[in-house]
């Protein structure tokens, strides 16, 4: 399993305003369903922050999103190693395959592959 990226996931209910501040750090808009913007660096796409009001189909905003090239082989290793898992392994409709699961500091983590 590689980690593709690392994205903090910013909880608010100003996603505009925060859209462009980032903006005027040089990110630029690489996603936006309304509820989350995913903000990126046009020189490379590891270097992100996403802003976002709510999880639509989660029960809880994570705290950051990991991205791995095999979302079900990490959900293996952390259900295995017997880490609180908040969200089950599903597809979501924007393209990904994702799960959330708690770190030792109650952190919620995002892990997800593309599909």
């Amino acid at each position: 399993m590689t980690v593709r990226r690392v994205v903090p996931n910013l909880r608010s209910e100003a996603v505009e305003e925060n859209r462009r501040f980032y903006g005027l750090l040089g990110l630029e808009e690489v996603m936006n369903l309304g509820w989350i913007v995913t903000l990126a660096s046009p020189a490379g796409g590891t270097a992100q922050v996403s802003v976002m009001t709510e999880d639509r189909t989660a029960p809880v905003v994570p705290d950051l999103s990991v991205e791995v090239d095999d979302v079900d082989a990490a959900y293996a290793v952390v259900r295995d190693d017997g880490a609180e898992i908040v969200h089950p392994l599903q597809d979501e409709e924007w393209g990904v395959r994702r799960f959330f699961v708690r770190d030792p500091d109650g952190r919620v983590v995002n892990v997800l592959s593309h599909r």
